[in-house]
């Protein structure tokens, strides 16, 4: 006897809980988003502090487009889903493209009336953005040539983050003074950079755990070398947090709490490397996202409540 059709917000639900854990993301891009928004303020050294409503719509569509990359993935990678990875939602006919795109198409709807709503400016960066993502949709139209080229796949890909951290940060600086506060970029870079550690610590795995048609960033170069563009990843990020924590007068304190971090990240390549097992490839992927925690935390909304606080009446 067949099992009774899932309901379909349970479909959905384990849909989320298979490709996108709303939780576990949202906790991510509600760091990443309000770091933006608190870092942007902070280069102004404006009183009041930023609009609620401007962290709210940061992290709503920084929510949405990272959802949208998830449905973006679905459709490039359909065909090799269907080839190598016939359990994932898509393949083992959990949800279909079709409802898949609905939810893209109302995710834009959404971003659109945001923007519509609290600054039309914000079109611009949506739209650049939108196109990119678009883009890497289609693979940029030479998908042979770019698996064939990882770290520029790699790289192209990632360019999405940068993009949308300066949505972020324009939720505060477009409606205060129209124009990006100097010292931006250090931040963007930061950012840019943290994308790669994100990328590289979810695609880091042991031997046993590889899988055939699965693209992996320990497969293609080695546990040795993928790890060590991990943690090197991880270094020219804390650089550039720094240099951005500079132009707010926290550097020393930035330095201060990145450098432990890294430290324990190399103690724990050093235990996957001597021992590469699915234990010590996950505990990479936690302080991955430990690492983007603290970063984010450090570099803009910690230093934004200080400030808070220090001037409060």
């Amino acid at each position: 006897m067949n099992p009774p059709p899932l309901s379909s917000a349970h479909r959905w639900y384990l849909y989320q809980k298979e490709r996108f854990p709303v939780a576990a993301h949202g906790l991510l891009i509600a760091a990443f988003s309000s770091c933006a928004v608190s870092f942007s303020w902070l280069l102004r050294q404006s009183a009041p502090p930023p609009r609620p409503d401007a962290f709210a719509i940061a992290f709503l569509t920084a929510f949405l487009i990272f959802l949208q990359l998830r449905i973006a993935d679905e459709f490039k990678d359909h065909a090799e889903d269907f080839r190598w990875r016939p359990w994932r939602p898509v393949p083992r006919g959990l949800v279909t493209l079709r409802e898949l795109a609905s939810i893209g198409v109302g995710a834009a709807v959404i971003q659109l009336g945001l923007a519509l709503w609290y600054s039309i400016g914000l079109l611009a960066p949506l739209a650049v953005t939108w196109t990119w993502l678009a883009l890497m949709t289609r693979e940029f139209f030479v998908r042979e040539w770019l698996v064939a080229r990882p770290l520029t796949y790699l790289w192209t890909h990632l360019l999405i983050i940068p993009l949308t951290d300066f949505y972020a940060t324009a939720c505060d600086w477009l409606p205060a003074t129209g124009t990006p506060p100097a010292g931006l970029g250090w931040f963007i870079a930061a950012s840019f950079g943290n994308g790669f550690t994100l990328e590289l610590g979810r695609k880091i795995r042991a031997p046993q755990n590889e899988e055939e048609g699965t693209r992996t960033y320990s497969q293609l170069w080695g546990i040795r070398r993928a790890s060590a563009a991990w943690l090197a990843s991880m270094i020219l990020t804390a650089a550039c947090a720094i240099a951005a924590a500079s132009e707010i007068g926290t550097a020393r304190a930035e330095a201060a709490t990145l450098i432990p971090v890294l430290l324990a990240a190399a103690w724990t390549r050093h235990r996957f490397l001597t021992g590469p097992n699915t234990t010590s490839a996950r505990q990479l992927e936690h302080v991955t996202s430990g690492w983007t925690l603290v970063l984010y935390l450090s570099l803009g909304i910690v230093p934004m409540l200080l400030r808070v606080l220090a001037t409060a009446p």
